[in-house]
């Protein structure tokens, strides 16, 4: 295997000193034409390949953002991973992927890494209640960007959906279709967005005259499992629910299933609203009615926050994006009983 050459071959070679090699290929010095001619000739003679990562993080910066995030096999954050790639290339930026689990220990390496030049800036997906740790990890740095739930008390730029208004149009549209019995199921009960959309499924009740009935609202996991065990409770009350409002798409995945083992037809017999509009909610037997929150618009704007973050000394803004109540087969009115 042939040998690399380095930057010390090239100033051998070229008979100046590694530094005044490594400041000219920067761009930070200019030298006397022969000597410039020297290490030029020394560059094609040794077939040296400069180390594109080094000079970037000689000159401060790695030209590197990162997107911190759970995993990438729920859809909805490996289209914010592809959305997030596609704006920080019409940056100028490269992506790191990380995957955290939704372990501190890999959210804390990865915060970390924005001090050891490995990134520019961070976009940060935590699907975990915090109890303060991650806050303080942030501290003071400003070259981060939260997403989608929130970290409550982290000084920097945050990018939500409309939670509240999510949870308001679910829960009406399960009302103007005659409901008065509808269950909620959510992910963990102390996660933002948790609180939030459980606050708009408040709200609409209130606005309805429907009494909250705490029976109805189950909290556990944004996962099928969950959605299955939750609404197989909910068919046990004395008087069950004849609508649930969902707050991810996957928790109905798990509550079809319940039903089907119990030949509970929707929407004949149970309606459902989710939450997401994640691609298989169109696929499912019946195509569920469901909010959509834009994966690919989280992903862009919070480029786009932290690139101009990354440029000047712009302010921790908040922004939220819209929701939009996608109707499909998964409504009806109640059956009489």
């Amino acid at each position: 295997m042939p040998k690399v050459s380095t930057i010390r071959d090239v100033a051998e070679h070229a008979k100046v000193s590694k530094a005044t090699v490594s400041r000219y290929l920067n761009g930070s010095l200019t030298l006397p034409p022969e000597t410039a001619e020297r290490i030029d000739a020394a560059i094609v003679a040794l077939n040296y390949r400069q180390n594109s990562l080094a000079r970037r993080l000689s000159l401060g910066s790695s030209e590197t953002i990162g997107l911190a995030m759970p995993d990438v096999a729920n859809p909805f954050f490996a289209e914010i991973a592809d959305e997030v790639e596609l704006a920080a290339s019409e940056c100028g930026y490269g992506l790191s992927l990380c995957i955290t689990r939704n372990q501190l220990e890999r959210e804390s390496l990865y915060v970390g890494w924005l001090d050891t030049q490995h990134l520019d800036g961070l976009i940060l997906v935590s699907n975990r209640p915090d109890d303060g740790s991650l806050r303080n990890l942030i501290g003071t740095r400003g070259n981060i960007v939260i997403i989608d739930e929130d970290i409550a008390g982290a000084d920097v730029p945050k990018v939500f959906v409309d939670n509240v208004q999510g949870g308001y149009l679910a829960t009406q549209h399960l009302l103007d279709a005659g409901h008065r019995r509808i269950g909620h199921v959510s992910g963990p009960r102390g996660l933002f967005t948790v609180q939030e959309r459980c606050e708009g499924y408040r709200r609409a009740l209130a606005e309805a005259g429907v009494p909250f009935d705490e029976a109805l609202v189950r909290f556990g996991s944004y996962d099928r499992q969950f959605g299955a065990s939750a609404l197989a409770g909910l068919l046990e009350l004395p008087s069950p629910p004849t609508a649930v409002f969902a707050a991810s798409d996957y928790l109905v995945v798990g509550m079809l299933e319940t039903l089907r083992e119990r030949a509970i037809g929707v929407p004949a017999d149970m309606s459902i609203v989710g939450f997401d509009d994640m691609e298989f909610a169109s696929l499912l037997m019946p195509p569920i009615s469901t909010l959509r929150q834009s994966a690919r618009d989280l992903g862009r704007k919070a480029v786009g926050m932290l690139v101009a973050r990354l440029a000047g000394d712009t302010p921790a803004t908040v922004e939220r994006l819209p929701v939009r109540l996608i109707e499909r087969a998964s409504v009806a009115p109640p059956r009489e009983r």
